[in-house]
């Protein structure tokens, strides 16, 4: 069966039940249309959201976070704490849209959003850009090729715990990284390529391999390489001037960063495709979206990816986009379309179905 194919309409849910339902699902060519079509007029990367959105989040965050260290109130410092997690959070998920962004797309965003939030979490937007684009590739999502795919459906029970868990880790691995890694690939070449490959993309699959940057990817790598550098040095250094509790508590808020943006990523996806290719229509539905009326989504899936499969339909459709996206196809397609089947009504209910999934399952 070829993957283009148009085949008779078929009921999502009843297709999920059979083994290997990815490679089944031909695409829905008018969905696919209506997609293109409606949304031509929306299209445009408007810079005074981007700039307003990105700035306030990161400025919340910050003064948060020092409140978060100052304030003697244990009880106001962790509310501080949390509204600094909330907005960093969306702060660092601009990386996401800049991944996207096409040549000539929001200028000085990139360069901003380094300084102001990409070197400062150590999460420079060379560990997005021609990496989270493999993940949209027609032929390499779900695969071993893609970056962002593990089957946890289809994985045992221990492995989403550990998923999860393993998060909190991630700011201590970066201080690492950019600490010791960085300076010491400068001299010692083998340690540079290792850390390349391993340790410079946020991908989740363990078999990835990142290929060397291309194009003008690679002057900026080694500048914001070198920001990171200095600036993990800077917080190492601090603790002689500060002492320990400020770089703590700032590693504890980033720790929860990283664990609510793995809870996001854990329901990105129904990941139950066993390693085909796939139709831009599978994959779509593979993907979830949870829209209004609900509007915690919002929280845990700022900056447009609670519509993370309408995402996966228009990649380069601005985040502030999404939603009016979303109306409109609704709209047109109905309830009983295709594009109904991505919609969820929320992050526990997709945790559930994944947990059931896994249960049962032997190590």
């Amino acid at each position: 069966m070829k993957l283009d194919q148009t085949l008779p309409a078929a009921d999502p849910a009843q297709l999920r039940a059979k083994r290997g339902w990815h490679s089944q699902i031909a695409d829905d060519k008018a969905m696919l249309r209506a997609a293109r079509d409606l949304t031509k007029d929306i299209s445009e990367h408007r810079a005074a959201i981007y700039w307003t959105d990105m700035i306030a989040s990161a400025l919340i965050g910050y003064a948060t976070l020092a409140g978060a260290i100052l304030i003697e109130s244990t009880a106001l410092a962790i509310v501080l704490a949390v509204v600094s997690v909330l907005s960093l959070y969306r702060a660092l998920l601009f990386i996401h849209e800049i991944s996207h962004f096409r040549n000539g797309a929001l200028p000085g965003f990139r360069t901003g959003w380094n300084a102001l939030v990409g070197i400062p979490m150590l999460t420079p937007s060379f560990m997005y850009e021609q990496v989270h684009t493999l993940h949209h590739k027609r032929t390499q999502y779900g695969t071993v090729e893609d970056p962002e795919y593990l089957p946890l459906a289809l994985m045992n029970a221990w492995s989403l715990p550990l998923f999860v868990i393993i998060a909190i880790l991630a700011p201590v691995a970066l201080l690492f990284r950019f600490a010791v890694l960085v300076p010491l690939g400068a001299i010692i070449p083998p340690i540079r390529q290792i850390t390349w490959q391993r340790a410079s993309a946020l991908a989740i699959n363990p078999e990835f391999r990142r290929r060397p940057p291309e194009g003008d990817l690679k002057p900026r790598v080694l500048l914001q390489e070198a920001a990171g550098a200095i600036w993990a040095w800077l917080l190492i250094g601090s603790v002689l001037v500060f002492g320990w509790k400020p770089l703590l508590v700032a590693l504890g808020v980033a720790s929860a960063v990283a664990l609510l943006n793995q809870l996001r990523t854990l329901v990105a996806h129904l990941w139950e495709n066993e390693g085909e290719a796939m139709t831009v229509t599978a994959q779509f539905l593979d993907s979830v979206n949870v829209p209004p009326p609900g509007r915690i989504a919002e929280i845990w899936a700022p900056v447009g990816l609670r519509y993370h499969a309408l995402h996966h339909l228009m990649p380069s459709m601005p985040y502030h986009s999404l939603p009016e996206a979303h109306r409109r196809l609704v709209k047109e397609l109905g309830e009983t379309s295709t594009y109904h089947g991505a919609n969820h009504k929320g992050m526990g209910v997709l945790v559930a179905r994944i947990a059931r999934s896994t249960m049962g399952r032997r190590a």
